[in-house]
């Protein structure tokens, strides 16, 4: 499948490991002090919803589904209302409480600590039901994104035959996940697109890959016999993106610090999936990632419009 195919369905981003972050911003943090905060923000998280939370801070609506815990939806579904609609959330109900994740960042020394919750809502019946949900939910031309931690383990084939039952209803697929739920999903054809970081990129292809634009084009041109697109994340270097028909490199031209990393990965993401629906572009699409997922990098997505925000971040997108 070719990233060209004109995008006419919704987006629609699907948490198996959802998540309340938890984020406290300070300035002199340190072991064994007592401080006073500048800012706490709570809000419906998860890779997934993070990157429908992106995608709704661009002004693009998107589906919100995945799994959800009983005792915190209603708080959840309040969260999502204050987006004047953006998101349509259609979880599937489990019984249970959603886990919090907490980071901690020093704005002043520019270093941060995330602390993760392990638990998980997944179970077999729970995937199953999901499974249900979305059959229901998804119309042909519709993208599923499937982002953020995936069980592995027993639950690794109920998990591949999620996947492949939003393939089945006519979905195309996106997978940014790790681990072996991303090798499994990527050996068996699942996935449309992939958006491995370069050293998830690495297990994909079972060897070390020098972190250089033709060493990772080289290498992500070697699964595309499995799926049509490989968008490959830097870090502050960028990224690229390979196709059957192309492959681009870009990075933002400015260099201002960092305040977070939390959350960029799937900024890069939204910000691809939503330039590409506007334009059909694959080089449109990575630049507008690039200037979502800085912008996140640097505070900006939480305290000006993105209308603002693209006009201000330059990035350069280049053909390899």
């Amino acid at each position: 499948m070719d990233v060209y195919v004109e995008y006419k369905g919704r987006i629609i981003t699907v948490g198996v490991s959802p998540a309340w972050d938890v984020c406290c911003r300070g300035r002199g943090l340190d072991w064994g002090r007592h401080a006073i905060i500048d800012e706490q923000m709570v809000r419906p998280a998860g890779k997934a919803m993070n990157a429908a939370w992106a995608l709704a801070w661009m002004g693009c609506p998107s589906v919100a589904a995945g799994l959800w815990g009983r005792e915190d939806h209603d708080e959840m579904i309040a969260a999502v209302a204050r987006l004047d609609g953006l998101i349509e959330p259609r979880m599937t109900v489990v019984e249970g409480r959603t886990r919090r994740n907490i980071s901690v960042v020093d704005t002043q020394a520019h270093r941060e600590m995330h602390l993760r919750d392990p638990r998980s809502l997944a179970s077999v019946d729970n995937l199953r039901r999901l499974g249900g949900d979305l059959c229901n939910l998804i119309h042909p031309g519709d993208t599923c994104v499937f982002s953020g931690a995936m069980p592995g383990g027993e639950l690794l084939a109920p998990t591949l035959d999620l996947v492949r039952t939003c393939g089945r209803c006519g979905a195309r697929v996106a997978v940014d996940t790790y681990g072996p739920v991303f090798k499994g999903i990527v050996d068996a054809g699942l996935a449309w697109l992939i958006a491995p970081n370069v050293e998830e990129l690495r297990e994909l292809v079972g060897s070390g890959v020098e972190d250089s634009p033709a060493a990772l084009v080289e290498a992500a041109r070697g699964l595309l016999d499995r799926v049509g697109v490989v968008r490959v994340g830097r870090g502050e270097k960028g990224a690229l993106l390979v196709t059957k028909t192309g492959a681009w490199t870009g990075c933002a031209t400015d260099r201002n610090p960092a305040l977070s990393t939390v959350g960029c990965g799937d900024y890069l993401l939204a910000g691809f999936l939503a330039g590409l629906g506007e334009t059909g572009d694959p080089r449109a699409g990575l630049a507008q990632g690039l200037k979502a997922s800085a912008a996140r990098a640097w505070g900006w997505s939480e305290t000006q419009d993105w209308l603002e925000v693209e006009k201000k971040i330059a990035v350069v997108v280049e053909p390899m």
